[in-house]
């Protein structure tokens, strides 16, 4: 006797929708108009998901659509308030319960990068605390850019792509039409970011040489190299107080320097920042939309410049299995 066994799926519970693509984004608050322009350049639609308070400032993550076997990546910088790093966490948590396949946290600014080591006694390495938590969490993957120190890397025990955005910031300096230009180091950290911009432009490079009695303060003691009668261009990874950047300028003008411009990649702008900086003889100040700076009513002098389509075309690389290596060549 043949033996026919039934079915227990009908016509009518097959579904006849196709395969969703497995590559999805989910943001939380800190950054969405990046994170939208990521996925317009991805051509994909961002996840559907609740991130909001309690009454009592306790934040609550909910992700609406179906993430299940995803390979997923969370967008978000974890710049000020420290509310957008206990998202981030969250939401690499709901993730990994609601089974994505690969969660990947893409990090445009990466707070708290400057408490990398202990220089004095009793106190945090907290950008080794903060890579701990986004492990412990359930991030199999880390995206940066323009980390404050590149060692910072090594504190992760996942896979890190770091990526730089000295290609599409060197496409802004091309725009400005600088004369022969001199490109400064506000200090010593900054060299090697320095040294390979500079590089680029088959430029000179200058140094300051500073001293920092105290955090956000800096006084500036020597310039090494040659800047009188020179148009020249301070680099560096971020901008806070603007303490560091607006005395390098004042320094360097009195040095002779004639236009002086700026690059920061990360515009951090808190305190007196944004009046330091207009009371500064910098020119133009360019800048990078790893943090959102929409609310910060910047004037003409600033020019941000987007880095949606690296971080798109590194997720996209990422997702089809394939090199980011050719993304770190300028």
């Amino acid at each position: 006797m043949n033996k026919v066994t039934a079915s227990r799926v009908s016509p009518a519970m097959m579904s006849t929708e196709q395969t969703e693509p497995n590559l999805k984004l989910i943001c939380g608050n800190a950054h969405r108009p990046l994170a939208e322009s990521i996925a317009k350049y991805l051509s994909v639609g961002l996840c559907n998901c609740v991130v909001r308070n309690f009454s009592d400032g306790e934040i609550f993550v909910q992700i609406d659509d179906n993430i299940r076997g995803a390979d997923l990546f969370i967008i978000q910088p974890t710049n000020p308030p420290a509310e957008y790093i206990i998202e981030l966490l969250m939401l690499i948590e709901a993730s990994r319960r609601a089974s994505a396949g690969r969660i990947t946290a893409v990090i445009p600014y990466y707070g708290y990068a400057r408490q990398d080591r202990k220089d004095r006694p009793r106190v945090a390495i907290a950008a080794k605390l903060m890579a701990n938590l986004i492990t412990t969490a359930g991030a199999d993957r880390v995206i940066t850019m323009d980390l404050h120190a590149a060692q910072i890397q090594g504190f992760f025990d996942i896979p890190h792509d770091h990526l730089y955005s000295t290609p599409i910031l060197n496409d802004a300096v091309r725009e400005l039409n600088v004369d022969d230009p001199v490109f400064v180091t506000p200090d010593i950290g900054s060299i090697k970011l320095v040294r390979a911009m500079a590089t680029s432009f088959n430029a000179e490079l200058a140094i300051i040489d500073k001293r920092r009695p105290k955090p956000n303060e800096c006084e500036v003691m020597n310039i090494i190299g040659s800047v009188e009668g020179r148009n020249v261009i301070i680099r560096d990874d971020m901008v806070d107080t603007a303490g560091t950047l607006t005395q390098a300028a004042h320094a360097l003008a009195e040095q002779g320097a004639k236009d002086i411009y700026a690059i920061c990649t990360h515009a951090v702008l808190s305190g007196e920042a944004l009046e330091r900086i207009e009371n500064s003889p910098i020119k133009k100040i360019i800048i990078t939309d790893s943090i959102d700076v929409s609310a910060k009513g910047l004037s003409d002098k600033y020019i941000v410049v987007s880095c949606a389509e690296i971080f798109g075309e590194a997720i996209r690389r990422i997702s089809e299995e394939k090199s980011v290596s050719s993304l770190f060549d300028f």
